[in-house]
């Protein structure tokens, strides 16, 4: 724990920071020099929006590489004791979807106030437009945003209920389709394991022909990547059936995964299931979320067969 100088009234703690540093530099190859450049620069933060449904604010760092969002004590002290089983999903495997977790800290206020926040990859560019932005659980109970108002927001999230009434499908050919496959399915599987629950897979859609408005962005930043879900200018190109690149780009990864399935989350799921179908609404027990997620995320792709069925009755 650490006090700055008798400059500033406040503590700072690290938590982990060789096991984050490890993450940091041998799972997710980020550059330690960047990485603290990017986090400690003058004028380093600008607030994402107001907060979320889940109360947490969210700053991007200078250059939007990198979001720092505040959580609630709960999450903190989640993402602790899930350390060791995320460290070893990380290692073994690489291309991992879920949310890439770079530090863990706490600032402690004068009178006592304590702010835990997490320092995190930002999924999208930020050299490229993201025309379209969907947040799919595989629920469909109440999983809509309004079109109408959609059409005059076009940064709007969009969720499953969206997706499905504009026919959308994730074009890949069969590689590409098949890698995101076995990686949903692994992580699935371990989110399952975690006993979690309420996660999504954010999907930003970049349309190459439509491009960056005002082409300010195109040089400013050099895109490289070791993974395969974010090699294509930091992204996934859509593909068809002969592997051949076609002019769509997806940003996409699993985020919200610290939500484990307590007693709270019990008594929403016998609520909401009392008006609708328990089965499709968001709050369901962490093996059939997972198993749900899962079958959704296939539906969604070209060839999944499509995801009309999720539809509640």
């Amino acid at each position: 724990e650490l006090t700055p100088s008798a400059k500033y009234d406040f503590k700072f703690k690290d938590y982990a920071p060789s096991v984050f540093r490890e993450l940091r530099e041998d799972s997710f190859h980020l550059d330690p020099a960047d990485y603290l450049l990017s986090l400690t620069a003058k004028y380093i933060l600008s607030e994402l929006g107001s907060p979320g449904k889940s109360g947490s604010f969210f700053y991007f760092s200078r250059d939007y590489r990198f979001i720092i969002k505040t959580i609630h004590h709960s999450e903190h002290n989640y993402l602790r004791s899930i350390l060791p089983q995320y460290y070893k999903h990380v290692k073994e495997n690489p291309h991992t979807l879920l949310s890439r977790f770079y530090g863990l800290h706490r600032v402690k206020l004068p009178r006592g106030r304590k702010i835990h926040f997490v320092i995190m990859n930002n999924l999208f560019p930020a050299h490229k437009d993201i025309h379209e932005t969907y947040d799919l659980k595989g629920s469909t109970v109440g999983r809509q945003y309004p079109e109408e108002k959609a059409r005059e927001n076009p940064r709007a999230v969009l969720k499953d209920l969206n997706w499905i009434g504009r026919s959308k499908s994730l074009e890949l050919g069969p590689e590409k389709r098949a890698l995101l496959t076995e990686q949903l399915r692994r992580d699935s599987e371990f989110l399952k394991k975690l006993w979690v629950m309420d996660y999504s897979l954010l999907i930003g859609i970049h349309n190459m022909q439509r491009g960056n408005r005002d082409n300010v962005r195109r040089n400013t930043l050099k895109v490289f990547s070791h993974f395969i879900f974010y090699q294509d200018d930091g992204g996934l190109q859509a593909t068809d059936e002969q592997n051949e690149p076609l002019d769509t780009i997806y940003y996409l990864g699993v985020i919200d995964i610290l939500t484990p399935y307590s007693t709270f989350k019990k008594i929403e799921h016998f609520w909401k299931g009392l008006s609708a179908d328990r089965h499709k609404i968001s709050p369901v027990p962490p093996t059939e979320y997972a198993d749900r997620f899962f079958a959704f995320m296939k539906s969604i792709m070209r060839g999944g067969g499509g995801s009309e069925r999720f539809k509640a009755e």
